[in-house]
């Protein structure tokens, strides 16, 4: 008898891959959560940059809209209320009283939406994705559209020979266009592939065991191509955090030098040469300035920064002549200050930086016993890339792209729906 209820599947008939399945329980579920999925396939896959035609609509915000009016009538969506949760809330207010004393107060309304999505996007995930099998089916979604974006941009530097270009390799209009942030993709992408390869590998038929091994290969390259130094020193930092544990064993050792071997390989010569010029170059100049002078801005307005995205203008009128470069209207204006950690103190001051930390902090679960289920994988997977975000947000202002609020959200949702019903896992709730 076929399956037409959502009750009527269980997680393990999807591993890894079971479209069949997948679909069926998909189109068997409420549509509050055909809503959700439907925000994040066109947040990610972009059919509407893909085809011109159909991008007559703001699609993302009416899928919002959806998700939020169905979730009244799912009776599985609930408002589950965590630490994370607590210091969302106390980091919004912070940045949203940093609106009164900003520098310029029309700039931080104007961008305002470059945060609240975020805030909005991680109420409703959080409250719709509710089971197990919701949470398989959209982290898939998030999987599969992320390999869809790195196979296409892996393919434009392969079919350019691997060769550098200054502006590295381009994405689909959004928040991926640009090649370092494209980059930052990658990094969740790549380590959220590794580690579900390690449970799913012996689920997964020959087809499978392709898209997961592409899931790997695929970002790397595109990050190997990007031309962001800072994406880079980033991947080479989760290699060996991924190894270190094991590092001194020979076979693990032997892995560890072909993988670093393989990836200098495939480095550009004037990719090699912008890292010996790291810290002397105009690029790396003018960021220590932005570094410098925004540490200085933090100190001097330390209870609510200078405004939200008011960096640019304070630092053009306050500090014109540490602006080393023109922009094309013959202008010396100054950028974000390529940083996540100055971007959050410029904003909101101290507290907003406290907040942040605090809601990173909080998505750590405890894992008593390490064991290969589906649940600490994933965890270990979304955890790593959070790391690779990091230490490659030390070099851009992406504070508020999808990387850190996404992959929070997925986390507070894995906490959610896998620690208190599945007993195998051996996790505790913080």
């Amino acid at each position: 008898m076929a399956r037409t209820k959502p009750e009527d599947f269980k997680v393990e008939d999807f591993y890894f891959l079971k479209i069949k399945n997948m679909w069926r329980y998909f189109w068997s579920e409420h549509p509050a959560f055909w809503c959700i999925c439907g925000y994040l396939f066109i947040e990610y896959f972009r059919p509407q940059s893909i085809y011109p035609a159909i991008d007559i609509l703001p699609w993302a915000q009416l899928f919002l809209l959806g998700a939020l009016g169905f979730s009244f009538l799912d009776k599985k969506s609930k408002i589950q209320w965590t630490q994370t949760h607590t210091w969302l809330v106390l980091f919004s207010l912070q940045i949203y009283i940093s609106f009164i004393f900003a520098y310029n107060i029309s700039i931080s309304i104007e961008q305002h939406i470059q945060y609240t999505q975020w805030v909005i996007v991680f109420f409703l995930i959080v409250s719709i994705i509710t089971s197990k099998e919701r949470y398989y089916i959209f982290i898939v979604i998030f999987f599969m559209c992320s390999l869809k974006l790195s196979i296409g941009t892996a393919k434009i530097w392969a079919f350019r020979g691997f060769a550098f270009t200054d502006y590295g390799i381009n994405g689909p209009q959004g928040y991926f266009q640009n090649s370092g942030e494209l980059a930052i993709q990658m990094l969740i992408l790549v380590s959220l592939s590794v580690y579900l390869a390690r449970y799913m590998w012996v689920f997964s038929n020959r087809l499978e065991k392709l898209i997961l091994s592409l899931a790997i290969i695929t970002p790397i390259l595109t990050i190997v191509g990007a031309s962001s130094r800072g994406s880079q020193i980033a991947l080479g930092l989760m290699i060996i955090v991924f190894f270190n544990k094991n590092i001194f064993k020979i076979k693990v050792l032997l892995i560890f030098v072909i993988l670093m071997f393989s990836i200098f390989q495939f480095l550009p010569e004037e990719q090699i040469d912008r890292f010996k010029s790291m810290g002397g170059d105009g690029t790396s100049t003018q960021r220590i300035l932005y570094w410098q002078n925004g540490i200085e801005m933090i100190k001097q307005h330390p209870f609510t920064g200078i405004g939200f995205f008011n960096f640019p203008a304070y630092f053009t009128d306050y500090y014109p002549q540490d602006i080393n470069f023109i922009n094309h209207k013959g202008e010396r204006v100054a950028e974000l200050p390529h940083n996540i950690f100055i971007q959050i103190g410029t904003d909101g001051g101290v507290l907003a930086l406290i907040f942040y930390f605090l809601i990173l902090k909080s998505v750590k679960i405890k894992i008593k016993k390490v064991d290969d289920n589906l649940c600490s994988q994933i965890y270990k997977g979304l955890l790593m890339g959070l790391f690779g975000f990091l230490v490659a947000g030390q070099f851009v202002s992406v504070a508020y792209y999808p990387f850190m609020w996404v992959s929070v959200t997925l986390l507070v949702a894995l906490k959610l729906n896998f620690s208190k019903t599945e007993s195998k896992t051996n996790i505790s709730i913080q």
